[in-house]
């Protein structure tokens, strides 16, 4: 069976194409999905908005009513890198549903993937970085309060580090953080993870690729956990605009192959978010995201 992949069309807030954050590229992901065949005959399993009683597991109430009714500060709105009108609102509530979803999917039959997520730099107290609602952060919280779970771990493979993570479960022993990411890159204060990775710039595929094993077991016997989420941002690619590495196409497929097939080997459950990437060509990135669903598609 092919793991379910969650979408809606909210997840596309339909910015300008000249905007800093390629929006678009939400829905071209899902459109090459359907035209490659990625997804199964029974199509996208559909997202539902995230409960604001969710999103207050790992928000301040506060800022959550602020986004639901889009009357967040301009210096919110800054942080976060663009205004929240009622089109960034219901997809920020959406993609964070899609998560919950993901994961309950995954706990369920073994394997799931958002065809949004990893908006890793939300913390407690508000948005940063292009990520509004952490919806890793929302729904790691939601399966731990609903009794689903004992243990979790967070493996991060975006660019940047998972600060609003590592933040939000820091003294949260239920929940480790593992941070693989550019060293100099945003965002330049770090956070402190369970496990931090800072990467040179320039890394290439062989030398990622190296130390996957010995952190996968670290991970493993530190985390011992019920599940993992897997953050498989494409912007350690060489071409990325907001990146530092150098991974390839082939680099990054090998890469999700050998995190999902590890834990997968072991019977632990995976959710799969698609994390960061940043290109003015939106199908060469879109297609870079589907990466994560064509390897997933591996382990049906």
């Amino acid at each position: 069976m092919t793991p379910p992949f969650i979408h809606h069309p909210a997840y596309d807030a339909l910015f300008d194409t000249g905007h800093r954050f390629p929006m678009s590229k939400f829905s071209r992901i899902a459109q090459i999905l359907r035209e490659d065949g990625v997804v199964g005959p029974e199509g996208f399993h559909p997202a539902a908005p995230a409960l604001e009683s969710w999103l207050e597991r790992a928000h301040d109430p506060g800022y959550v009513q602020r986004i639901v009714t889009c009357t967040t500060t301009p210096q919110e709105d800054k942080a976060i890198g663009f205004t929240v009108d009622e089109r960034v609102a219901r997809r920020s509530l959406h993609a964070t549903g899609g998560t919950v979803i993901a994961a309950q999917l995954a706990l369920d039959v073994g394997l799931a993937c958002n065809t949004a997520g990893g908006s890793h730099h939300a913390s407690r107290s508000g948005g940063a970085g292009f990520s509004v609602f952490n919806d890793v952060a929302v729904a790691a919280a939601t399966l731990l309060a609903d009794g689903d779970v004992a243990h979790i771990l967070v493996f991060d493979c975006d660019v940047h580090q998972g600060d609003g993570t590592a933040r939000i479960f820091a003294d949260d022993d239920a929940v480790f953080t593992l941070s693989m990411h550019a060293a100099r890159n945003y965002p330049y204060e770090k956070a402190v993870s369970d496990l931090d990775v800072p990467l040179p710039d320039g890394m290439v595929d062989a030398a990622y690729l190296a130390m996957l094993p010995a952190l996968l077991d670290e991970a493993l016997r530190r985390a011992r956990p019920d599940i993992v989420f897997y953050n498989a941002g494409v912007d350690p690619h060489a071409d990325d605009r907001l990146g530092r590495l150098a991974l390839s196409d082939n680099g990054l497929a090998e890469r999700d192959r050998r995190v999902i097939g590890f834990f997968r080997q072991r019977n632990i459950p995976v959710v799969g978010v698609i994390g960061g990437g940043y290109s003015r060509d939106i199908d060469t990135l879109a297609r870079r995201h589907t990466i994560l669903h064509r390897v997933a598609r591996e382990f049906s």
